[in-house]
């Protein structure tokens, strides 16, 4: 298994493979973890994480190159910097043990192209996981400013690695059915190529561990207000996902004061940026909106159980979507364990409506464009502290990490076999 984050380091392309790593073995399957040693990256480091990784799992740990170095050459991302020495690892494990599969799950993706050649030398297939889209014209039409960091250059090497790694995998995983049915209408010779959508999993024991440790965290909210929390990325495509909550807090605070001015709205770690670089990108909507006031914006990313521990310290959540059709929420699942209130708006196309009308009760799920009234009758009866907590349903059981790890390991056994009919027998 390859993914170049993994705990202690706290990045949310890892919770996959993390989140299952407990219950491979029910299935049949014994993992093998390749990683980039995290003092090579710059993310969070959450030692915690470390409570849920089974013991005895074989983790091999990779060097990479500085990015004190390569960010001179524009190099900062930990796939590129680590890419050599992947293939070196990796090449000596091969040499030495026997595999069935190797799958990529990651966010990182340009490590993907290194399954080719890895099938190509050791006779090995490979799975990919699709957590995100890979090369995508999504930002194309964008304003120079919404688009991320070095764009002009990841949209080219994209648009070369993807079809180096995409052209022979032997099996898809997905967290949307939307990026599978876009790599098969890009690349027709993976028409047939094994395919699963699956979502991240509902994982109970993280919810325990946050509990247990809650008091290692200082406290970020403030008790004197009535505290709605999102914790998780920003940026411009959530803005029509969360302008009519602003919207609505605006017309409370105008009609009735007294009441809306109880709320207050927490946007945290917002920003992939280093420490104390992240750029606003929430804020400046409220002010906007002129509810500057009652909205905190922390771009600063937190450990992954203090983040829980503070949805946990919440009087209600609130989870804004992409309007990117394609997006669906990973987080989900830990917002529906916390039983609370709990408003989320999303692309009427997202996964993820389905998924929160199915598992949830009591969760007001709206599309982007529904009526501010909505919103703004939600609003007030928070402000007169009338809560709704939402209770998981009997379906949201088959979004448990140990059902979807489940899923993963059919979609395995179907790569195997793909490749054993397509390359052995050719």
């Amino acid at each position: 298994m390859i993914s170049p984050y993994f705990p202690p380091t706290n990045a949310a392309d890892m919770q996959r493979i993390r989140t299952s790593l407990p219950y491979f073995k029910d299935y049949g399957w014994e993992a093998t973890i390749v990683t980039v040693d995290e003092e090579y990256s710059e993310q969070v480091k959450d030692n915690l994480l470390l409570q849920s990784v089974p013991k005895g799992v074989n983790i091999h740990k990779v060097k990479a190159f500085s990015r004190k170095w390569t960010s001179k050459l524009g190099l900062g991302s930990i796939a590129l910097r680590s890419l050599w020495f992947y293939r070196q690892t990796v090449n000596a494990i091969l040499k030495r043990e026997q595999f069935d599969l190797i799958y990529f799950s990651t966010t990182q993706f340009p490590v993907c192209i290194l399954g080719a050649y890895w099938k190509r030398r050791f006779n090995v297939p490979y799975v990919i996981d699709m957590q995100d889209p890979w090369h995508s014209d999504y930002y194309k039409d964008k304003p120079k400013e919404q688009r991320p960091a070095k764009y002009w250059f990841s949209y080219r090497l994209n648009k070369c690695l993807e079809p180096i790694a995409l052209k022979k995998v032997d099996g898809l995983i997905s967290v949307s059915q939307y990026y599978i049915d876009t790599l098969k209408t890009r690349y027709s010779v993976i028409k047939n190529v094994p395919e699963a959508t699956i979502t991240f999993g509902a994982f109970d024991p993280d919810i325990k561990i946050a509990r247990d440790n809650k008091a290692l965290f200082t406290p970020i909210l403030d008790g004197a207000f009535i505290n709605i929390v999102y914790v998780g990325r920003g940026g411009a495509d959530m803005h029509k996902a969360i302008a009519p909550v602003f919207e609505a807090l605006k017309k409370g605070l105008t009609e009735k004061p007294e009441r809306f001015d109880k709320l207050k709205f927490w946007f945290i770690g917002t920003s992939y940026a280093p420490v104390g670089q992240g750029i606003p990108t929430i804020l400046p909507l409220a002010k906007q909106y002129e509810v500057e006031g009652m909205v905190m914006e922390i771009t600063d990313r937190i450990s992954y159980y203090q983040s829980l521990a503070t949805l946990q310290q919440a009087d209600a959540l609130f989870i804004p979507g992409s309007d990117d059709p394609q997006y669906t929420a990973s987080k989900i699942y830990p917002y529906l364990l916390m039983k609370k209130p709990v408003l989320a708006i999303f692309n009427k196309s997202s996964s993820a409506i389905e998924v929160l009308n199915n598992c949830a009760q009591n969760g007001i799920v709206l599309t982007i464009g529904d009526e501010t009234d909505k919103i703004y009758q939600l609003l007030q009866d928070w402000a007169n502290g009338i809560f709704k907590a939402v209770e998981p349903t009997v379906v949201f059981d088959e979004y448990s990490a140990k059902n979807l790890t489940e899923k993963q390991t059919e979609l395995f056994n179907e790569a195997i076999k793909y490749f054993e009919t397509t390359y052995t027998n050719a």
